[in-house]
């Protein structure tokens, strides 16, 4: 069987006319050249090059062998495209799914990044809670999904994901812009403890960790209103209804009639956690979009700011 790299070298001494002008140009040494030039002779038992004073010319064996050339390494190239798409580079598909306020900050810039290096790659992104992300990546029907989870609680991942924390999300006080407790730069949750509240679903993971801080600080949150859209909480808020404990990355839009403050001594903290399956099938194109979106989760990191 012919050797690939001394075929490379053959068409290359032929093009150059010269075993020292495709040295220069495969980065060998001149006496490399020769060697695989000689052994490559030995394989197929017959001259393939002639030296003379006008330089080196190509037997009839020597012709034919770099004329098929061509044609062997097109081969070759067309069966590494098609093996890199078979293994999810540059082609095939990756479903990631991801809860709602990481979906509208980290994502968006991880999915650019991504497809400007990997266009053909067909992307798909479904939203949802954790709750209802985390077995559909188990049941193999997403590739890659972003979650959260509390400190202490861990509720999604287990040894049947591989995860990466991108980051630590902080949850702050949206308070009423009127509100008295504004004109205060940090907050203490005791200090909410007679406030109505407005907050996610009371089953959610962040209404349950309220619940918990809360509990911690002393009192049981009274909770008037509720909804699973961070955009109408802050809306209850601003209409004077209640106040709120939102994480971070919710909170990227900045509103007047509204203040945001953090709390003391510090803030509650959920972990941003990128998940993938476990083992061989985990395609590429997965584990190169984690890579992604820890690039951008560290970027991101501090961008966004109380």
């Amino acid at each position: 069987m012919l050797n690939l790299g001394r075929l490379r070298v053959l068409c290359e001494v032929i093009e150059r006319g010269s075993f020292s002008g495709a040295a220069d140009a495969l980065s060998y040494t001149q006496s490399a050249v020769s060697q695989a030039i000689a052994r490559l002779e030995a394989e197929v038992g017959a001259p393939l090059v002639v030296r003379d004073r006008r330089g080196v010319r190509p037997t009839a064996a020597g012709a034919t062998l770099v004329e098929q050339a061509a044609h062997i390494f097109g081969q070759v190239e067309a069966a590494e495209e098609e093996l890199a798409a078979v293994m999810g580079i540059r082609g095939g598909r990756l479903r990631m799914a991801s809860f709602p306020s990481a979906g509208a900050t980290l994502m968006p810039e991880a999915i650019a990044v991504f497809r400007a290096g990997h266009p053909d790659i067909a992307l798909s992104m479904a939203e949802g809670e954790p709750e209802e992300i985390a077995p559909r990546l188990r049941a193999g029907e997403i590739d890659l999904a972003l979650l959260f989870e509390f400190p202490g609680v861990v509720e999604w991942t287990g040894a049947t994901l591989r995860s990466v924390t991108l980051l630590e999300d902080p949850m702050h006080v949206v308070l009423p812009a009127p509100h008295p407790l504004a004109a205060k730069d940090r907050l203490m949750l005791r200090d909410l403890s007679e406030e109505e509240w407005v907050q996610t679903s009371a089953s959610s993971p962040c209404a349950r960790h309220v619940v918990r801080s809360c509990l911690t600080a002393g009192f049981e949150p009274k909770v008037t209103f509720e909804s699973d859209d961070y955009e109408t909480v802050q809306g209850l808020v601003a209409a004077g209804v209640g106040v709120a404990l939102i994480p971070q990355l919710a909170l990227t839009r900045e509103r007047k009639d509204t203040v945001v403050r953090e709390l003391s001594p510090s803030s509650p903290k959920r972990k941003v956690i990128a998940a993938t399956g476990r083992g061989p099938e985990v395609s590429p194109a997965a584990r190169t979009m984690l890579q992604v979106l820890i690039d951008v989760a560290e970027r991101y990191t501090g961008a966004v700011t109380a």
